[in-house]
């Protein structure tokens, strides 16, 4: 169970670290293979009041979703050996990089449920800093590098939000 747990807790912290790091600093690199997370997946969020349509799109192409789950099964993998020592550690993991998948497509496919839910990554694509609020299946790291930021339900955000949706209906 301690490895269960140990699990969840380091997954929390490499999704901070691979969020920050590698899908925002890298991915505002136009040459770099994470660039679909910032010049794709945060464009089609901000443009469409927070959803995301590439989750419609067929897993099977080489899409954004696509690359995501192929980067959760990648960062699994490497760490399958450390299951001879620790299969409680292994399976936390394993369980966060489906948890994230699950959440995040789904957030994205249902903003109003992702605003209910998730609201610390609603904060972290609408928000007006969106190198903030990179944790995805909660805020703890967020909380640990101080990096949560509250937006959904302050006076700017439901300025920000009625903007959007003035803007979306005359589209």
């Amino acid at each position: 169970m301690l490895g269960f747990i140990t699990g969840l807790f380091y997954a929390n912290a490499l999704e901070w670290v691979a969020h920050k790091y590698l899908l925002h600093e890298e991915g505002k690199k136009k040459s770099s293979f994470w660039s679909y997370h910032w010049g794709e997946h945060h464009k089609l969020a901000r443009q469409n009041d927070f959803r995301d349509i590439s989750y419609e799109r067929d897993l099977w192409e080489w899409n954004p979703q696509s690359k995501e789950v192929a980067a959760l099964a990648f960062a699994e993998m490497i760490h399958l050996p450390i299951g001879i020592v620790s299969p409680g550690f292994v399976s936390g993991l394993f369980f966060s990089g489906a948890y994230y998948y699950y959440v995040h497509k789904k957030s994205h496919l249902d903003p109003d449920w992702a605003r209910q839910n998730l609201p610390w990554h609603y904060d972290h694509h609408m928000g007006q800093d969106q190198d903030q609020n990179f944790c995805v299946t909660f805020p703890l790291f967020d909380y640990v590098m101080g990096t949560r930021v509250k937006y959904l339900g302050t006076e700017r955000e439901l300025e920000d939000r009625k903007r959007r949706q003035n803007k979306l209906a005359t589209t």
